[in-house]
């Protein structure tokens, strides 16, 4: 499992055009920017701060590009290797090679809910790392961000949101479209959910093209 979270705050609507990117980026990408182009880290410990008008981004240290996928990575990525609880989330993370198709090895996260001190400790990190940023949404991507989201939300004091897959909200919806590695989904968050002003810290499902992280910046810049 590749996870990251970012970080979205505004204090004014965000217009799609602001967002629009080419579907294929380049390969050591990892962001979309204004004007269709595409963001590149500098180095894995100084994460790029990105601005567009009056709103702020701050991404974290990547744990893999956005153009990779999960394909022969047999071991999970961290951005702390120096914290000894990282080795041991890693450890108990289940490989599964040739999972969905063959090539892939399936990072399975089933096996740490199973041990309670790395889940306990996983959701410690983010909630370390994001305590005291002023983050009153925390939006969650389905299905992992599920998961990881609600317990981030419920230590650092901040509601949480679903993005979910189209037609599994009852309420009023706003939508947004996204490309997959092979193909595109739709993403869908309910009407009034987000407000003006608030900062969100976004759960991503896990990193391979970047797509449904893209669309979660977007359905938040255009529910307000």
């Amino acid at each position: 499992m590749m996870q990251r979270a970012l970080i979205f705050s505004s204090s004014n609507p965000i217009t799609p055009e602001l967002l629009s990117t080419p579907t294929t980026p380049p390969v050591n990408a990892v962001f979309p920017k204004r004007n269709c182009g595409w963001i590149v880290p500098s180095s894995s410990f100084q994460p790029p701060v990105l601005r567009l008008q009056n709103y702020q981004r701050t991404l974290p240290p990547l744990l893999c590009s956005a153009s990779e996928s999960v394909t022969n990575q047999p071991k999970m990525a961290s951005q702390d290797e120096q914290d000894p609880r990282i080795s041991k989330i890693s450890s108990v993370i289940r490989v599964i090679p040739n999972f969905p198709k063959p090539g892939v090895m399936f990072q399975d996260i089933t096996t740490l809910l199973l041990d309670t001190k790395a889940f306990r400790d996983t959701i410690d990190l983010f909630v370390e790392r994001y305590r005291g940023k002023d983050i009153s949404v925390v939006a969650g991507v389905e299905a992992r961000g599920f998961i990881f989201g609600p317990p981030i939300a419920l230590a650092i004091g901040a509601k949480f949101v679903p993005m979910r897959k189209p037609n599994k909200l009852p309420g009023e919806v706003i939508s947004e479209e996204y490309s997959l590695e092979y193909g595109t989904d739709i993403m869908e968050m309910h009407v009034g959910a987000v407000q003006e002003g608030e900062r969100a810290l976004i759960v991503d499902d896990l990193v391979a093209t970047g797509g449904t992280l893209c669309a979660a910046v977007r359905l938040l810049g255009s529910s307000i």
